[in-house]
């Protein structure tokens, strides 16, 4: 009953802002969209425009079905986060040109470039927007785009930079753990530990041929949807991200060695 309540106010939102001009496109993804929501998860919205709306024209719309909100924040890419007053659901409202997404697009996709760590967070997302307003097809377009069989060029330069890193790399990931370890810097240990857990999964997924989800349930993604598992995976993520700070660089060094068993 919840769900159907939080949709249909949703929809009263997205219609108020399909009339505002600067607006091309909007689209839902996240979690909503790929079945692992719980209670805790918000709902996505992203909207798409060559310019942004006017943050008081946004915050006329957005009040009426708001409880706590916060307009305009920049703490990643323009947003406004709210919650319904109705039934406490979160919303996320971030607001994107379309060119960042037709270049992170070309850039990863189309040349096959890998980052270190979440390479294909924005294809992954793009895959799993429902489209809710399209005014010239743009945003469809885009996702025919990436509608294609997974790049083995991409997957391989993926596996090659962020394996690398891991452990083989001057200055490795593994290297920064150690020494992070050596100082007993616990800060550190948990920021190079978590910089190694981007490099391993974005890894993992490519070897697999798919799309990095980004930040949430990844053990549980990776459990369910990867056909190949380094030996030990589930044990040794958890290990590495909460376990005592003097398992922590031997399970890093494990965790390489078992991930280049199955490259």
């Amino acid at each position: 009953m919840q769900i159907n309540q939080n949709q249909t106010i949703l929809s009263k939102i997205v219609r108020e802002f399909k009339t505002l001009d600067e607006i091309d496109a909007i689209g839902i993804s996240g979690s909503s969209m790929t079945k692992a929501d719980d209670n805790k998860s918000d709902y996505d919205i992203y909207i798409y425009g060559k310019t942004e709306p006017p943050a008081n024209t946004r915050q006329q719309i957005i009040q009426k079905h708001a409880g706590r909100m916060e307009i305009d924040n920049h703490y990643f890419e323009t947003g406004d986060t709210f919650t319904l007053k109705e039934t406490g659901k979160p919303i996320d409202i971030m607001y994107r040109h379309p060119d960042f997404i037709e270049g992170n697009i070309k850039w990863v996709w189309e040349e096959c470039n890998a980052s270190l760590g979440y390479t294909t967070c924005f294809i992954d997302n793009i895959k799993n927007t429902k489209v809710l307003y399209d005014k010239t097809g743009w945003l469809e377009s885009i996702k025919k785009k990436i509608n294609t069989p997974y790049p083995e060029k991409l997957a391989e330069n993926i596996i090659k930079k962020n394996f690398a890193y891991l452990k083989d790399a001057m200055f490795s990931y593994l290297d920064q753990i150690a020494s992070a370890v050596e100082r007993n810097d616990f800060v550190s240990i948990n920021h190079r530990s978590a910089a190694f857990l981007a490099s391993y999964f974005d890894t993992i997924f490519a070897k697999n041929r798919l799309l990095n989800p980004g930040e949430k349930k990844l053990v549980s993604f990776a459990l369910n949807n990867c056909k190949i598992l380094p030996e030990g995976f589930e044990h040794d993520v958890k290990t590495l991200s909460i376990g005592d700070a003097s398992q922590r660089l031997q399970t890093a060094d494990r965790m390489v060695e078992n991930l280049r068993h199955i490259l």
